[in-house]
C-alpha cells in the first residue's frame, strides 16, 4: 500500500482561521461596528462576493484590477472577481432600483473582501470591512455626518482622542493644486504619479516624499499653498459643532480608487508601534452612472477588521474572551447522563447556555475540560443531586461553591454575568 499523502495543516497564505476565542474578538468588533451604525439610522444590505471584472475595470483602477484581485473565467466564458472592495456593488444596487428606493439612503455591510498582494501587519488577501455609505445627499452635513460615525466608532471601541487623528482632505483640492501646477487633468502622467506619492506620504519618511516631489519638479511649499478649500473648512467647523475631536486638513489625503469626487478623509493611528492609516473614505458623486441611469451623490467610508484589531490589541483594549456556554454539566459516570440531559433542557427553556459531559472521563478530567475551554460555572450530577434535587454550583473563577435547587441556578449565574 503506497504512503497517503499527507496534508498541510497551514491555511492559505495571507487569509485567516478563527478558532473560538478569534471568533469572540471578530463577534465584538462586528456587533460593535452594527450598534453605531443602526445608532445613526443606518440599515444593513449584503450582496455576493462574485462580481463581473468589467465593474472594478471601470472605476476602481486598472492596476487593482489586473495586480491585486483574484480574477477568474468561469465555466461560462465570464470573466469574475472576487470583490477586492464593496463600494462599487452597492452601487450597482443603488443604481439597479433607483426608481423604487427612498433617498437619502443610509446603509451599511460587513462583506469579506479580497486581494492578491503581499500580506503584512495590517494587510491581508481576505479581511472583513464595515461599509457605510450615504446616498442621495449632495451636503457638507452628509460629509460630516460619515466622518461624525467614523469619530463615534472609535470612541465606542474605547479609543481616547489623543489615541488617532481624522485627516480631511479633498478632490478638488488635488485638483486645484493640479491647475497651480500646470497639469491639465487628473489622467496625465505627472498627475498619477503626484497622487500615488501622495497616498504614500504617510507610509514614506518626510524625506523620500520631498525627493519625490523634487523628481516631479514640485516643491513642498507649493504643495501647502494651495489650501484647504472653502467645503474643507465648513466640514470641521460643522464637526468640531458635534464635538468631533482630532481633526486636521491633510493636503496628502488621496485615497487610492479612481472614484472619489470631493472630500476624502482617512483616521491614522497616533501610537508609535502602530503610526499608519486605519481607514478611511470620502465622496463618490459620479460612480452609479457608469450603470447609464442618473448621478446619484454618495458618501462614505471602509473599516477594516484587521487594521482595528491591531489597534485595539495595540491599546490594550481587546476584550477578554469569554466562552458562550454558561454552564458545564458533569456527571459521576453514565449512569447519570439522562438526569443530566433532562437537567440541561430545564435550563436552557429558562435561558442559559449549557453543555453536558459525554464522556467516559472522571469528573476532575470533565472539570480541567469546562475550564480549559474557560466555561465559568460547572454542577456536578450524582446519586445525591438526582435524589436530593439540591446542586452544588461551583464559579470556576473564584472557586466558590453554592448549594441550590434547579431553580435558583439560573439566577446564580446571572447575578455574576
Amino acid at each position: 500500500m503506497s504512503d497517503k499523502i499527507k496534508l498541510s495543516t497551514e491555511s492559505y497564505k495571507g487569509v485567516r482561521d478563527f478558532y473560538p476565542e478569534d471568533m469572540f474578538v471578530q463577534n465584538y468588533i462586528f456587533d460593535t461596528w452594527k450598534k453605531v451604525l443602526e445608532s445613526f439610522g443606518y440599515a444593513e444590505y449584503s450582496a455576493s462576493l462574485l462580481e463581473p471584472a468589467e465593474l472594478y475595470r471601470a472605476k476602481t483602477g486598472e492596476e487593482i484590477v489586473n495586480e491585486q484581485t483574484y480574477t477568474f473565467t468561469d465555466r461560462g466564458g465570464r470573466e469574475v472577481t472576487l470583490r477586492p472592495e464593496m463600494t462599487p456593488t452597492v452601487a450597482r444596487m443603488v443604481a439597479a432600483k433607483e426608481r423604487e428606493l427612498a433617498f437619502p439612503l443610509r446603509w451599511y455591510s460587513i462583506p469579506n473582501l479580497f486581494r492578491y498582494e503581499k500580506p503584512q501587519r495590517g494587510r491581508l488577501r481576505e479581511h472583513w470591512q464595515l461599509n457605510v455609505d450615504l446616498f442621495g445627499l449632495d451636503s457638507i452635513q452628509a460629509d460630516t455626518e460619515i466622518i461624525s460615525i467614523a469619530y463615534n466608532l472609535m470612541k465606542k471601541f474605547g479609543a481616547k482622542d489623543e489615541d488617532f487623528e481624522i485627516h480631511i482632505g479633498s478632490r478638488k483640492f488635488l485638483k486645484e493644486l493640479l491647475a497651480k501646477l500646470g497639469i491639465e487633468n487628473e489622467s496625465d502622467e505627472r498627475a498619477k504619479k503626484l497622487y500615488k506619492l501622495l497616498d504614500r506620504k504617510a507610509k514614506i519618511g518626510e524625506a523620500e516624499f520631498e525627493n519625490g516631489l523634487k523628481e516631479l519638479n514640485i516643491s513642498f511649499p507649493e504643495v501647502e499653498a494651495v489650501g484647504s478649500s472653502e467645503d474643507i473648512s465648513q466640514i470641521m467647523k460643522l464637526l468640531n459643532d458635534v464635538d468631533v475631536k482630532s481633526v486636521l486638513f491633510d493636503p496628502g489625503i488621496v485615497r487610492g480608487f479612481d472614484y472619489y469626487t470631493g472630500m476624502v478623509f482617512e483616521v491614522f493611528d497616533t501610537n508609535p508601534e502602530n503610526k499608519r492609516s486605519l481607514f478611511g473614505g470620502g465622496r463618490y458623486d459620479d460612480l452609479t452612472a457608469i450603470f447609464g441611469g442618473g448621478k446619484i451623490s454618495a458618501v462614505g467610508f471602509g473599516m477594516g477588521d484587521v487594521t482595528i484589531k491591531d489597534f485595539l490589541e495595540t491599546r490594550g483594549l481587546l476584550p477578554k474572551y469569554k466562552s458562550a456556554t454558561e454552564l458545564y454539566i458533569c456527571t459521576l459516570d453514565k449512569t447519570f447522563l439522562k438526569p443530566a440531559q433532562k437537567l440541561r433542557q430545564s435550563l436552557r427553556e429558562q435561558g442559559l447556555n449549557v453543555a453536558v459531559n459525554l464522556t467516559d472521563k472522571k469528573v476532575g478530567d470533565q472539570i480541567k475540560i469546562a475550564d480549559k475551554q474557560k466555561i465559568p460555572y460547572i454542577v456536578v450530577v450524582g446519586e445525591n443531586e438526582v435524589s436530593s434535587g439540591t446542586y452544588s454550583i461551583k464559579n470556576m473563577e473564584t472557586g466558590e461553591e453554592t448549594k441550590v435547587v434547579i431553580a435558583g441556578i439560573t439566577g446564580i449565574i446571572r447575578s455574576h454575568s
